[in-house]
């Protein structure tokens, strides 16, 4: 809602935290480790009220009234749920949300592909119904929990249009090893989704339960 004041743990680019302020005119504290992602964030979202900030998630303090994490978590290490969980639950309000956007397992969680270890994602985990769930256990009420797998691979497939373009227009370095190794990290696990190898899940949380019950926007 207008006016309220969102925090965006692993904010990657900037790009949702733009969004967010532009058209809903919320003020958003976004955090990510690294240099080059904040010198990008920061000179993108001049003017908007949004504030980035290069610091480990284990060091957040204040108080927000959302709080959101896309794509983060399965870098965060199975040990360390918890632990995410609490700064989280430290970081709302006792009436706020929290949203949870991950790729997961319907197994026992898993890492990632040696290949994708290696060159992408170098220790990956997807976490399980069952890790997640635990982690939030005493800590949050699961409101929602939507799963888009099955929409995902049309996604990844974009991207690799677009990684392909860019090569081809030189908007960025891209080798041949690189174009091949992005060309195989993209189909294969555009694949993947497709054979519904792995999920990708939206869940919501609150401290204490919505009252009324929690109703999609």
């Amino acid at each position: 809602e207008e006016g309220q004041s969102v925090l965006d743990i692993g904010c990657g680019w900037g790009g949702l935290a733009r969004y967010m302020a532009e058209h809903y005119g919320v003020r958003v504290t976004g955090v990510t480790v690294s240099d080059e992602q904040l010198s990008y964030a920061q000179e993108h979202a001049a003017g908007l009220p949004v504030d980035f900030k290069l610091m480990d998630y284990r060091s957040l303090d204040g108080k927000y009234d959302r709080v959101v994490s896309v794509g983060m978590f399965e870098h965060v290490g199975r040990k360390n749920y918890a632990a995410f969980m609490d700064v989280v639950r430290r970081c709302l309000k006792p009436e706020g949300l929290f949203l949870l956007h991950t790729l997961g397992s319907d197994g026992g969680g898993s890492g990632a592909d040696p290949w994708l270890t290696k060159y992408i994602f170098p220790n990956g985990i997807l976490p399980s119904t069952t890790s997640l769930m635990r982690a939030a256990q005493g800590r949050f009420i699961m409101e929602d929990w939507q799963n888009f797998g099955a929409f995902y691979d049309p996604t990844l497939l974009v991207w690799h249009k677009n990684f392909e373009k860019g090569c081809l227009e030189g908007k960025f370095r891209c080798d041949e090893r690189m174009r091949r190794m992005y060309e195989y990290y993209l189909l294969s696990c555009a694949g993947a989704s497709r054979a519904r190898g792995f999920q990708l899940w939206q869940v919501v949380f609150s401290p204490h339960g919505v009252p009324g019950g929690y109703a999609r926007g």
